[in-house]
């Protein structure tokens, strides 16, 4: 029988001994001006305006580590810190997170508070101060949701990191879907356009557009169309997220990584394989004489009231 020795690095995975080596001030300080570097030359071609994240993985991410449930939560709260700060760095203006499902609430009671509890926390830490992560950044913080699902405590303290970030002097914006779904997204766009129509707000139901159902729902008109929706941890479903959102020219990403390991290459590869084809497609509306999606529309829309082609004729028919 043949022994064999392991060296002193066979229980670490390459991830770990990554983390050990940017530990070191030396590496970090590389690390950190490798990212500036990237970023910059990613600022050259097209950055989307609008990116999207589902979270998940933070219960495997514990379960594999042998940690509590909890931290799993703490080590995804902090990457999104990191991904925030890329996509602001990179010039996306508005990044969109699905922080709870209502469908989350058939989960166990204390995991429920748990990520109530630390939702809040974490808002109030990157708010509460004027030197904290939201007002040093000039980032508005909205909660996007069914807020009648919100214990009243909670509540304040969420409307309170609104209230205090509204003012922002930049267009950045964070939105905590929390707690969320797409069908009651639309149901409630649905419930109040009919309130305006009985008010008259709205003259007729002949008024109400696609347009209409946008400026109706919790987002609001103002924020722009989706570009990228990611899921992290390896499931391919949306889980009721955004649905109306993702459709015209929304990127959407499966990846197979659990989200407290979505870190720096993480993103920034989603973003480069978008600007990608995005760099592709603006070059083929340029071939057509196409400026932009608006205008590609405005065309589409005159090819449709062109008058129907005549009927169809064949020699051979007798």
């Amino acid at each position: 029988m043949v022994e064999t020795t392991s060296t002193p690095f066979s229980s670490f995975s390459f991830k770990a001994i990554v983390d050990l080596v940017l530990y070191f001030p030396l590496f970090s300080y590389l690390f950190g001006f490798f990212q500036d570097f990237c970023i910059e030359v990613m600022k050259t071609g097209p950055i989307p305006n609008h990116v999207a994240l589902i979270m998940d993985g933070n219960r495997r991410y514990s379960k594999a580590k042998n940690l509590p449930l909890k931290e799993g939560h703490i080590s995804g709260a902090e990457t999104l810190l990191t991904v925030l700060d890329v996509c602001y760095r990179l010039g996306i203006d508005h990044v969109t997170i699905y922080a709870f499902s209502i469908e989350n609430f058939n989960r166990s009671q204390e995991e429920v508070d748990t990520l109530f509890g630390l939702l809040r926390d974490k808002i109030t830490q990157i708010s509460e101060h004027e030197d904290s992560y939201a007002r040093f950044n000039n980032v508005r913080i909205r909660i996007i949701g069914n807020r009648t699902y919100i214990p009243p405590d909670i509540l304040a303290d969420l409307e309170r990191a609104e209230l205090v970030t509204k003012d922002s002097k930049h267009n950045r914006t964070l939105n905590v879907c929390f707690p969320y779904t797409s069908r009651d997204d639309i149901a409630i766009s649905m419930k109040n356009i009919a309130e305006k129509v009985q008010v008259q707000e709205i003259p007729s139901k002949d008024e109400i557009t696609l347009q209409t159902l946008k400026e109706n729902n919790y987002f609001g008109a103002d924020v722009p169309e989706l570009d990228i929706l990611i899921r992290t941890s390896g499931h391919t479903r949306l889980s009721d997220f955004m649905l109306w959102q993702a459709n015209f020219n929304c990127m959407i990403e499966f990846v197979d990584t659990l989200w407290p390991d979505f870190k720096f290459f993480s993103i920034t590869s989603v973003i480069l394989k978008w600007s990608y084809y995005k760099t592709l497609q603006i070059q083929q509306f340029e071939a057509q004489g196409i400026k932009d999606d608006e205008d590609r529309s405005r065309k589409m829309k005159k090819l449709m009231e062109l008058p129907p082609p005549p009927p169809i004729a064949s020699v051979s028919q007798r």
